[in-house]
């Protein structure tokens, strides 16, 4: 697919990963999901490593990809990093979206993941649904995640963290990794990325398509693509790139970011994705010209 992906050091890891990284919730199929079978996810999770990415994310709650992960590209771990999360149900029904972050279910948790991913460790473990400083103190979170870390099971400790909460995570100095929301249309942690990635903390960055454009991921709103026009960015296009590439090389200008995790089951946007990356950022003239008009309309830091 040309040119090899460019690299970034996570945070203060030691682990090298690719800016363009894989979501891996989109090949989670079942209720909840858009249909895909085995063959459909080993087909995509195969092609996501053939075009040199190196950093795959993943979650106990995203129905069947840790099961996929496990069938499909297993036998191929030393190719990539892997993330899951914790706090997500263990022993419920899919789809539940309740989280608990007693010592049990953490444990709990991570065991199945390396059991359905067939692995011994996960490279990083983060916090689903972005739990308060608080909560993690009252349920002893972090000692778990800590012991699992002494028992060779994980490597790094990590948070899918939002605001207010994303303060008090990069405050405490415990986590080696950070997921934070964040795209042109969405700008609202713009600057806690760089608050977080100078601090030593990786930065993984979800969204960054803004979950593409309507009727391609199955999760994007219409609406949320209103503020695109208003803006005026198909101006600043260049010949042929779609919106979703704009975005995504949009995403790839905010200098602190280390990967961001793009989710795709069609092999063709996974090409587009991986042609943008390797586009690179935009020029510094159109990223700053992008981020004033954002400003004008409303979508700010």
């Amino acid at each position: 697919m040309g040119k090899k992906l460019d690299r970034n050091l996570l945070g203060n890891s030691g682990l090298e990963v690719t800016r363009l990284g894989y979501g891996a919730m989109e090949v989670r199929g079942g209720e909840g999901g858009r249909p895909i079978d085995e063959v459909e996810a080993g087909q995509i999770l195969n092609a996501v490593l053939d075009s040199g990415i190196n950093f795959i994310d993943t979650s106990i709650d995203y129905g069947h990809s840790e099961e996929y992960i496990g069938k499909s590209i297993s036998v191929r771990r030393s190719e990539f990093f892997l993330a899951s999360k914790c706090g997500c149900p263990v022993n419920q029904p899919r789809g539940s979206t309740e989280h608990v972050f007693t010592r049990e279910n953490i444990i709990a948790g991570v065991n199945q993941s390396l059991v359905r991913m067939k692995t011994d460790y996960l490279d990083a473990v983060q916090f689903h649904s972005s739990p308060s400083k608080s909560l993690l103190e009252q349920e002893d979170s972090i000692q778990a995640l800590l012991d699992l870390k002494e028992q060779g099971k994980i490597r790094l400790l990590g948070s899918s963290s939002t605001l207010p909460n994303l303060a008090d995570h990069i405050g405490m100095g415990v986590f080696d990794v950070f997921q934070i929301p964040y795209s042109g249309l969405n700008r609202e942690h713009e600057n806690w990325i760089t608050n977080a990635a100078k601090s030593g903390i990786g930065t993984i960055i979800r969204g960054g398509v803004a979950k593409g454009e309507p009727g391609e991921s199955g999760v994007s709103r219409p609406d949320s693509w209103s503020k695109f026009e208003e803006a005026g960015l198909d101006e600043l296009r260049e010949e042929m790139e779609s919106r979703t590439a704009f975005m995504l090389r949009f995403t790839l200008s905010h200098p602190d970011l280390h990967t961001t995790i793009v989710g795709t089951k069609n092999p063709a946007h996974l090409v587009e994705n991986v042609n943008a990356a390797q586009k690179g950022p935009l020029s510094t003239e159109v990223y700053l010209e992008a981020k004033r008009r954002l400003d004008e309309v409303g979508v700010v830091p």
